[in-house]
C-alpha cells in the first residue's frame, strides 16, 4: 500500500505532538458531502466536522467547524464570532482564500490564521474526523487537541436539518 502523504494540517500537529490518525478514503467528485464521506467510513456523519468558511460584517473570515449531518446557524456564527451577521465565503473564494479546495478545507494551516469556531457538540465526542486539508484524507483526533491547535473556541453553531 503507498505510504499516505503528510499535509500541512498533520505536520501542525506533529509539531505541537498532538496524537491523530490519518484516514485515506475514496473520493467522489460527485458528492463531496460529509454523509458521502460518512458511509464510505461506516460511521456517523455528526462524527465528522466540516470547515466551513465565513465572513463577518465586522470581523472579517472567520471559520466553522459544524458536525457533518448538521448544518451551520448563521446567527449562531454571527453571535460567536462578534459579529451582527454573516455568510459563507463564496466558493470562487475559498481556495484564495485559504489555500484549500471544496472537499478538502481543513481548519488547521490555512494560508492565514483566522479566528475558529468549533461547535460545542464535539466535546461530547472522544475523537471526531476532519480534513487533512485534501481531498480523500481525513484527520482523526480528539476535539480538544484540535481546540489548541487551531487556537479555537467552543460555541453552539449548528442547527438540526
Amino acid at each position: 500500500m503507498a505510504k499516505t502523504q503528510k499535509t500541512n494540517a498533520a505536520r501542525i500537529l506533529d509539531r505541537l505532538h498532538i496524537d491523530y490518525t490519518l484516514v485515506p478514503y475514496r473520493v467522489d467528485e460527485s458528492d463531496l458531502g460529509a454523509e458521502h464521506l460518512a458511509r464510505e467510513l461506516g460511521i456517523d456523519p455528526d462524527r465528522i466536522f466540516k470547515t466551513l468558511v465565513l465572513k463577518g460584517d465586522r470581523s472579517g473570515h472567520f471559520v466553522c467547524v459544524v458536525p457533518g449531518g448538521k448544518e451551520l446557524d448563521l446567527k449562531a456564527a454571527a453571535r460567536a464570532s462578534g459579529n451582527k451577521s454573516c455568510s459563507m465565503l463564496p466558493l470562487r473564494d475559498l481556495q484564495p482564500t485559504t489555500g484549500y479546495v471544496r472537499g478538502g478545507c481543513s481548519p488547521l494551516g490555512m494560508k492565514k490564521h483566522f479566528p475558529t469556531y468549533i461547535d460545542e457538540s464535539a466535546i461530547l465526542l472522544d475523537r471526531i474526523h476532519i480534513s487533512a486539508g485534501v481531498r480523500g484524507l481525513q484527520l482523526l483526533l480528539a476535539p480538544d487537541d484540535l481546540l489548541r491547535a487551531a487556537e479555537a473556541e467552543y460555541a453552539p453553531l449548528a442547527d438540526e436539518r
